[in-house]
């Protein structure tokens, strides 16, 4: 009975940050509101059928004690906020997230639903990538809202085209590592390299440059922290069908860019379905015949021996993708007037933007108001007196800025204890589940790269997997070597 609860929980966790896209992402107060009231009841759940809510690894309470940490400053920071309402929101959104955090530490305990992590994220996001990607291959049978700021970009259902990315290489990632793993059955290994194509499609349509840049990098860290043979195969499984993905997309402009009669976007559609169904039965073959060599060659799993090598290169690749991503920021800057309207593939060259001028207003207002900040939410309040132009914007699209920028030093101190909590965790996690870590720390570290050059944070269908596979870290590095639900077939 204890068990049979602990598992629905688990799956009413897994299930949530899906649930929560179709919602515009969560960002809104009223949905954002019903999964805060969920989270702190699946706490309850864990306090009540385990008796152990909170982490009892170092780690895992750091990790709890660095987002604890922001909310209280975030509802200290009223005192000063020049806004009350996106304070409220901030504040609603950590407790969200507080409660998602704690509830994965505490029920991602039970081996069956540590299992589930990686499937049930990957496939949420497939079906989230999925319902945008209808509206474009299906136009003549399923109608989408596009707005006119995404410029063709893919945005449903989130509604914000960047964070779709994002997303995608969330699921992109971890279905390669289900691919990667010998111990899953053979047929969710073949499922989840052809989720990769649709995947793919999802991370080039979005035409953001981060998404694209974190999910290679999420796939070098696949590689570095598991790194066999059928990972290796099945992370190059997974990037040969999100290339190829990739290019079909593009190669028709109604389907690239949503624009052009309708009869030509309906002809256009079913082309590009019938070659992403072509590409996704093609990873799923290539991935059987890995499977098919590992079976042929024993030893396969063992580590390969440029193993070393590799977690320097993806020390190397997290950090050069980091310093790129940022540096690419400081050079977008946009003209007086309105940024460019570019669509389709221009959006990946161009350096025209508005987040050089987020980043300085941010920055300047965090040397003006270095413990405090300017208070939650406050940020949009700055930018109104400081805008270079009269365009607007709410966030300082950067996560580490963020907290510079609103909260102070307090702010960013949690975030650092946070990360740095699940970071150790993470480390823990890899030694104690080699084989259930290395696709969560994957799949955390391309948020985490992500956020850090955009406003990530605010939606909660982005954030809760990043926090959830953070709450997986967790549990797995507080299991005893006798409890590793690796082998639990």
């Amino acid at each position: 009975m204890r068990r049979g609860v602990l598992l629905t929980a688990a799956a009413v966790l897994l299930a949530g940050p899906t649930v929560l896209a179709f919602f515009s992402g969560g960002y809104f107060d009223g949905p954002r509101l019903v999964a805060t009231i969920v989270a702190w009841i699946l706490v309850l759940v864990v306090a009540v059928a385990s008796g152990r809510p909170l982490p009892d690894s170092t780690p895992g309470r750091v990790a709890v004690a660095g987002i604890v940490l922001i909310a209280v400053w975030t509802a200290l920071s009223f005192g000063w906020a020049p806004l009350s309402e996106p304070a409220t929101a901030a504040l609603v959104r950590l407790l969200l997230y507080t409660g998602a955090l704690l509830a994965a530490a505490g029920l991602l305990r039970e081996p069956l639903a540590l299992r589930a992590v990686e499937p049930a994220l990957a496939a949420g996001a497939a079906v989230v990538i999925g319902y945008g990607l209808s509206g474009r291959l299906l136009p003549g049978v399923i109608h989408l809202h596009q707005s006119v700021t995404a410029l063709g970009r893919l945005e449903q259902p989130i509604t914000y085209w960047n964070a779709e990315g994002a997303l995608a290489a969330i699921g992109f990632v971890l279905a390669a590592r289900i691919a990667g793993t010998p111990s899953r059955p053979p047929a969710l290994r073949l499922a989840a390299a052809a989720l990769c194509a649709p995947l793919g499609m999802g991370i080039y349509l979005s035409y953001s440059r981060g998404a694209i840049a974190a999910a290679v990098v999420g796939l070098v860290l696949l590689v570095a922290t598991a790194p066999a043979r059928p990972q290796l195969r099945a992370a190059l499984i997974a990037l040969a069908a999100g290339c190829l993905a990739a290019v079909a997309g593009q190669a028709f402009a109604e389907v690239a860019s949503l624009e052009g009669p309708v009869a030509d976007r309906e002809a256009e559609g079913a082309i590009v379905l019938a070659l992403l169904l072509a590409i996704a039965a093609g990873a799923a073959a290539a991935q059987w015949w890995a499977c098919r060599a590992e079976r042929r060659a024993p030893g396969a799993e063992r580590s390969l021996a440029i193993a070393p090598r590799l977690r320097v290169a993806a020390a190397a690749a997290v950090l050069l993708a980091l310093a790129g991503l940022v540096v690419a920021g400081l050079t977008e800057q946009g003209s007086r007037g309105d940024v460019s309207r570019k669509t389709g593939i221009a959006r990946l060259g161009s350096t025209d933007s508005r987040r050089y001028d987020y980043w300085r207003v941010g920055l300047d207002a965090f040397a003006n108001e270095p413990v405090t900040g300017l208070g939650a939410g406050g940020f949009r309040a700055e930018w109104l007196r400081e805008r270079p132009v009269r365009e607007p914007a709410l966030e300082v699209h950067s996560l580490p800025l963020e907290m510079l920028t609103e909260l102070g030093l307090p702010g960013f101190l949690g975030l650092a204890l946070f990360a740095g909590g699940v970071a150790a965790a993470g480390r823990r996690a890899l030694r104690r589940h080699p084989v259930l870590a290395p696709g969560a720390c994957a799949g955390a570290a391309v948020f985490g790269l992500h956020a850090a050059i955009d406003w990530d944070w605010q939606l909660p269908a982005v954030t809760l997997p990043a926090i959830v596979l953070a709450g997986a870290l967790i549990a797995m590095g507080e299991a005893s070597p006798g409890q590793r639900a690796d082998s639990a077939a």
